[in-house]
């Protein structure tokens, strides 16, 4: 009797705690922007709500590298260690570089810069922004890509990497076996794994990193490798492969969950300003933006034309980019195929303000730029067919205060303030992150 008694008290106090939940948005603001969401997804808020970094259960994953708290911490190492930064074209490069140096967290794990360095860069900055050639680095020696670095975070919602979505053996790409050139980086989609998992396998070749016992326990790593693949035996367990599946299962848990917009989400109406509230509504009503941008992250796995200029077309020197080059024509730079020419992939939207360059070009350098530009409507590259844009791209009609109120609620409303808890304090090889080269460690303050 008391065990029921008990058990009824809780499912009272349960459903009370939700009603007064509810109760807490009230009419006005809070309603409208509840509607507008109720109508974009059946499921409302709890659609777009991201989950605990630390609830693995709840975040998407790989089958075949389950997320555990020992990959975690191993892959938030790593990730960040510049001494594993040893396949430098040039000697005097060695270790001075890593993941990091183009996905750092003040940048919202984003470049500080428009086109961001790995090996053959040289200094920070404040954040990122005075990263540039070394002088004693040839151009082309520089570890650059000729687009714009996608930001890393809340990569969890997505099943497949890059702009074009070269990489990741599962969902879209499944049928593109023919494009996973043998002796390219997309050779590592044979492995079978997602987006994030080949990535990271991948991009530890192209970006000059690498893992062997020997490293691993030189720079301190070995008992990290022993608690994270217990189940790999012999040198094998201290391989590139085993420390790109940790910093994928690391990355994986980059979300920005404390962002003003989760907090209201969850149900405190305090968490948006009403600016933000009235941008949000705009975002979810008006403007249409949810029809892309979709899942908790606000992005998809969809590939759209908006005629946005090229990274070459940047009017800063740019490095290893050009006319011609295949990333310039997004998804059909991978799939060859026509209809798929000048598509990119759908970015995530938390957190760009920490980085003020945007589209795969780098072309736009505001947030509000880019409200304006997909507010007009009007492709700024010349020679995008118009049967390549996206039917969404024509103009929006939305007036001044608008515009003023989506710009604040994708500047401030999505920003979590707090990404400097997926960084490491220290690293057990002691090395500065996310650079060491000399000028670096000057700006970072730790020579």
């Amino acid at each position: 009797m008391k065990q029921t008694t008990f058990l009824l008290l809780c499912a009272s106090l349960l459903f009370f705690s939700h009603c007064q939940m509810e109760d807490d948005f009230e009419v006005g603001l809070d309603q409208q922007l509840l509607e507008v969401i109720q109508r974009a997804n059946p499921e409302g808020r709890k659609a777009f709500i991201l989950p605990e970094e630390t609830d693995f259960d709840a975040i998407p994953q790989d089958p075949l590298n389950p997320i555990t708290a020992e990959k975690v911490r191993l892959g938030r190492f790593l990730f960040h260690e510049t001494g594993i930064g040893v396949e430098a074209v040039m000697e005097g490069n060695l270790r001075t570089y890593s993941c990091a140096s183009c996905h750092f967290a003040g940048a919202g794990f984003q470049a500080g810069r428009f086109q961001g360095i790995g090996e053959g860069g040289a200094g920070f900055g404040v954040n990122g922004e005075r990263r540039d050639r070394d002088e004693r680095t040839a151009a082309e020696d520089l570890d650059v890509q000729p687009i714009r670095s996608p930001a890393a975070l809340n990569t969890a919602y997505q099943e497949v990497m890059l702009w074009n979505g070269q990489f990741g053996a599962t969902g879209i790409n499944e049928g593109t076996e023919e494009q996973w050139t043998p002796n390219t980086p997309k050779e590592n989609n044979f492995l079978g794994f997602q987006g994030i998992e080949t990535q990271a396998i991948a991009g530890l070749g192209v970006h000059r990193l690498n893992m062997t016992p020997e490293l691993a326990e030189e720079l301190g790593y070995t008992t990290l490798f022993d608690a994270a693949f217990p189940n790999v035996s012999g040198p094998s367990r201290y391989s590139l492969l085993n420390a790109a599946l940790a910093i994928a299962a690391y990355e994986r848990t980059l979300l920005a969950n404390e962002a003003p917009f989760q907090n209201w989400l969850r149900g405190n109406p305090n968490g948006l300003t009403d600016a933000e509230k009235r941008g949000a509504i705009v975002f979810f009503d008006k403007g249409n933006c949810v029809s892309c941008h979709s899942s908790p992250a606000l992005n998809s796995m969809e590939f759209h034309a908006l005629g946005m200029n090229d990274l070459f077309d940047c009017p800063e020197e740019t490095f290893g980019t050009s006319s011609d080059n295949p990333a310039n024509l997004g998804r059909g730079g991978f799939t060859l195929r026509e209809e798929d020419n000048y598509k990119f992939k759908v970015p995530q939207l938390y957190n760009l303000s920490q980085s003020r360059f945007y589209g795969h070009g780098a072309s736009l350098r505001s947030i509000r730029d880019v409200v304006v530009y997909k507010n007009m409507g009007v492709p700024e590259k010349s020679g995008v067919p118009s049967t390549q844009l996206a039917a969404g791209f024509q103009p929006l009609g939305l007036t001044e205060q608008e515009i003023d109120d989506l710009t604040a609620f994708l500047t401030t409303g999505l920003r979590d303030g707090n990404l400097r808890r997926y960084e490491p304090s220290t690293l057990p090889s002691g090395q500065c992150f996310p650079n060491a080269d000399f000028l670096s460690q000057r700006d970072l303050d730790c020579l």
